[in-house]
């Protein structure tokens, strides 16, 4: 899942619990040109570390192949965004980190041996080195290699290619101003998590399991409260925004927030960045994986 400097695919595709959602933007555009959304039978797919996530695996081909054929034409190399369920997001803090490639993913891999519930040695680790403090911090991606294999099979069964395959939270991610105090609230099918980011670093990353049900403003003040006040006493600086995806009722949560700071709740995804997407009838709420995988 490592980045590379080559030039991305225009095409994104999102595979989670309940849908699939692919998109397509034109090289260097702010904005979406084309989407199709399909939703899954309850119980095609069940994301996780430590299981066989497909369930269905017919059913979902079909649905890719028939998704992918509608948006994008003759192009083949796609980014693959996976449920943020199917990967641990670490955040590390480092004395130093070899260089080399090799040497580097060595280090990583040892921290992360006693920290995972399941074989370190049998994942693919994916990792980024964040500003120049000492010590340094690494951000580090770890998917169990079957479950890898499991997403990317299935989009070479529909007959594309997997350029890229990144996990949903960290490609939303690549829409956010990441230069101030922001946190960011993506809801899927299943698992809700959190980030806040400043000075273009990652710096607070939770995923938090939520039954599938339906996610309201009311029901996360308490897991906001306790991630903005671990921010603000480890930073010493105060989040001024909370942007959302498919949270219910986010005026709620800004009500909440507004009794006790001047936080400002906004929808992560623009209609602006949307762009044909939401002529297409997509839900905003739907897009964040794949819009961040296209134009960040």
């Amino acid at each position: 899942m490592a980045e590379t400097h080559i030039s991305r695919p225009r095409i994104a595709c999102e595979v989670s619990a309940d849908r699939v959602v692919t998109a397509r933007a034109a090289e260097g555009a702010r904005n979406l040109e084309a989407a199709v959304t399909t939703a899954l039978p309850e119980g095609t797919l069940t994301p996780g570390l430590q299981q066989a996530n497909v369930n269905a695996r017919e059913a979902l081909v079909a649905v890719l192949r028939d998704s992918l054929t509608t948006v994008a034409g003759r192009m083949r190399d796609i980014c693959l965004v996976i449920p943020d369920a199917t990967t641990r997001v670490m955040l590390l803090d480092m004395e130093t980190l070899p260089e080399k490639p090799q040497d580097a993913d060595a280090v990583v891999r040892f921290r992360l041996k006693k920290s995972l519930p399941f074989d370190v040695d049998q994942s693919s680790v994916s990792f980024d080195r964040q500003g120049t403090a000492n010590p340094m911090r690494v951000i580090a991606a770890v998917t169990p290699r079957t479950v890898l294999e499991e997403y990317e099979s299935l989009v070479r069964e529909a007959g594309y290619n997997p350029g890229s395959v990144v996990p949903s939270m960290l490609a939303a991610l690549g829409v956010v101003d990441a230069s101030r105090p922001t946190m960011v609230i993506k809801v899927e099918h299943g698992t809700t998590t959190f980030a806040i980011v400043d000075h273009n670093q990652l710096l607070l990353y939770r995923a938090l399991e939520n039954g599938g049900t339906a996610v309201t403003g009311e029901s996360l003040v308490d897991d906001v409260n306790t991630s903005l006040v671990y921010y603000e006493d480890r930073y010493g600086v105060g989040v001024d925004r909370v942007l959302v995806a498919g949270v219910q009722s986010a005026q709620v949560l800004q009500e909440a927030l507004s009794a006790s700071s001047n936080i400002r709740v906004e929808e992560l995804i623009s209609s602006t960045m949307a762009g044909g997407a939401a002529a297409g009838n997509v839900p905003r709420s739907a897009l964040a994986g794949v819009t961040g995988a296209l134009v960040s």
